[in-house]
């Protein structure tokens, strides 16, 4: 089992990323990845957890919380119900599950039924537990993005000869090179990777 210090991690995380400042909701997101981490640790390279943290905090809009898409998909095919399930499968969670499929991976891949379906209650998706479980095993196994290399994981970027946070955005979405207008002329991975660094720094102090 691997443990952190909270209050070593949150006096870092205070400074840099969030700017000298948290909130009690980004509190008790992060604590929940922490925990859900100290529980079942997908390697005890904490550069992985480092990068779900970096990758949450983008995601959630630095809420740090499960959250639903902004919009809810509209204008988006997977923003429409499901005629099957009647479900509508926007993003939701820490990294924006998307689409029916991914959806009914999760189920099958964490052994999700009944009311804990995401495929058939798709807000199941939010519950922090299972959105957790979503993002370090989706990261870890490559569900969201593939290749012709194969699937888009952790391992690819950080492992005892690569450390590349800025093309790990690779692994959730294909925009690491988009420079936002709200962004002081940064692209998506560089910020990205800046928050990793700043992660990394704070679980490892």
């Amino acid at each position: 089992m691997i443990t952190f210090d909270r209050k070593i991690y949150f006096d870092k995380v205070r400074v840099a990323p969030f700017g000298g400042s948290l909130n009690q909701e980004q509190v008790n997101g992060q604590n929940f990845i922490l925990a859900s981490w100290e529980r079942d640790p997908t390697t005890t390279d904490s550069r992985w957890l480092a990068y779900a943290l970096a990758t949450t905090l983008h995601e959630t809009a630095k809420t740090m919380l499960p959250i639903e898409e902004f919009g809810k998909g509209k204008g988006r095919p997977y923003g429409k119900p499901d005629p099957v399930t009647g479900q509508t499968y926007f993003g939701r969670g820490f990294v924006q599950l998307t689409w029916r499929e991914n959806y009914a991976k999760a189920d099958r891949e964490l052994g999700l039924t009944g009311d804990k379906s995401c495929e058939w209650h798709a807000e199941r998706a939010l519950d922090p537990d299972t959105a957790a479980d979503i993002m370090f095993k989706g990261m870890a196994e490559g569900w969201f993005r593939g290749d012709s290399k194969g699937r888009q994981t952790l391992l690819r970027y950080f492992d005892q000869d690569t450390d590349d946070p800025f093309g790990a955005r690779e692994i959730i979405n294909g925009d690491k090179n988009i420079v936002p207008n709200w962004s002081d002329g940064k692209s998506i991975g560089k910020l990205i990777e800046e928050y990793h660094e700043d992660f990394l720094a704070a679980l490892e102090a």
